[in-house]
């Protein structure tokens, strides 16, 4: 099957929004048409459809809509009174607003190293950084691939802490049969437009099974306040606009076969690579036997030596990649306040040094995934021809 790229038809990009949105062009704007038409910006009907498929598809009682998946994290922290004094574990190697919501809310940030092969926290040493000052822990679902949460859970229980579930790369993943977003306290997760359930614009859902959590974290994203103009807590103003939800009504029903889509590119790197001749050459990611992982990102792992002029090369054949995360932020000036073991986070510095992000989206060619492989191999055959 071919595509219509909307962009550089002889390039291979990293994703493709316009060309993913485009065969649902024509339903988004009607249902965006009928919001406009109706005058229901905020808290709409589309808003409640959304919130409760998510809570379906999750496998949770609740869902809340909010402005983003970062809000999402800031609210979840609030709704389960974290602040000042409380130690919070999340893993470095993760996107900024992981950590930055911890730091808002005057809390300390306890950065844990993770599993080399997953991404994601390392079970063992969160155990390990468990202090009588842990309230909470934020394991990251990174790349689509959810953490051990069957033994994350575990810890959590019995030290008595809660656990509040970064899925924002996530949607429709699960682990062990249980949906991202249904093993903690609240599952957070975004819709912004790179995401494998993207919107036109920000927006983000918080996910529970605990009534009086739900209400709580309801209550927070509107300012505190309810009945109107009665605050009893200091909250914020983080709404899903009802514009974002009728989009994502329409993109949800296409999510399967994405997801699915993107199972199927995963399964055709792993067949090009095992025969492209560069065993020792990358490390392939590793699939899930426990959960079903949704690759929102395929993430080889390349010698740091070699990682960038690989990255230029690709770019010098028109093939995207890109870096996620180039630093851990454990390593960024604004979290320069944060104390850290030496030595504490070696496998978190290592992936930053080394991951290498190829494009899997969804209507990704043979061919192109062919061109990518083979770009690869072309750059090592080139460094083996120059070293004999």
């Amino acid at each position: 099957m071919t595509h219509s790229r909307t962009i550089d038809p002889q390039s291979v990009p990293l994703l493709d929004i316009v060309g993913n949105n485009r065969p649902l062009h024509d339903e988004i704007l009607s249902a965006i048409r009928d919001v406009f038409e109706t005058g229901a910006f905020l808290h709409g009907p589309a808003v409640s459809e959304l919130e409760n498929s998510v809570a379906e598809l999750v496998g949770s009682k609740h869902a809340i809509g909010c402005a983003s998946g970062s809000d999402a994290l800031l609210l979840a922290l609030m709704a389960l009174n974290i602040g000042a004094g409380d130690e919070v574990i999340v893993p470095s190697f993760t996107f900024f607003a992981t950590a930055s919501a911890v730091d808002r809310l005057g809390a300390k940030i306890v950065f844990v190293d993770i599993e080399p092969d997953t991404f994601n926290l390392d079970p063992a040493k969160v155990k390990a950084a468990i202090t009588p000052h842990t309230k909470a822990i934020i394991p990251v679902h990174l790349f689509g691939r959810c953490a051990n949460m069957t033994e994350l859970q575990q810890i959590s229980d019995e030290a008595g802490i809660r656990v509040i579930e970064d899925a924002a790369q996530a949607i429709g993943s699960d682990h062990a049969g249980c949906g991202a977003g249904a093993w903690g306290d609240v599952g957070c997760f975004s819709f912004y437009p790179t995401k494998n359930l993207g919107g036109c614009g920000d927006g983000g859902m918080l996910t529970t099974s605990d009534d009086n959590l739900a209400e709580r974290l309801r209550l927070f994203a509107a300012h505190g306040m309810k009945p109107r103009y009665v605050h009893r807590v200091v909250g914020i103003a983080s709404r899903l606009d009802t514009i974002q939800a009728a989009a994502l009504c329409v993109k949800l029903k296409h999510l399967e076969r994405w997801t699915e889509s993107r199972r199927q590119n995963a399964v055709r790197y792993f067949n090009l690579f095992a025969d492209s001749g560069l065993d020792g050459q990358i490390a392939l990611p590793a699939d899930d036997t426990n959960g079903k992982h949704i690759w929102n990102q395929y993430t080889i792992r390349v010698p740091s030596a070699r990682r960038d002029a690989l990255r230029s090369h690709l770019a010098e054949q028109r093939i995207a990649s890109e870096i996620y995360y180039p630093i851990p932020l454990h390593q960024q000036e604004c979290f320069r306040h944060v104390a850290v073991a030496p030595g504490s986070l070696l496998e978190s510095e290592r992936a930053a040094a080394e991951v290498l992000s190829l494009p899997i989206f969804p209507d990704l060619t043979l061919g192109e995934q062919q061109r990518v492989v083979e770009g690869i191999a072309s750059y090592f055959a080139a460094r083996k021809v120059s070293a004999a």
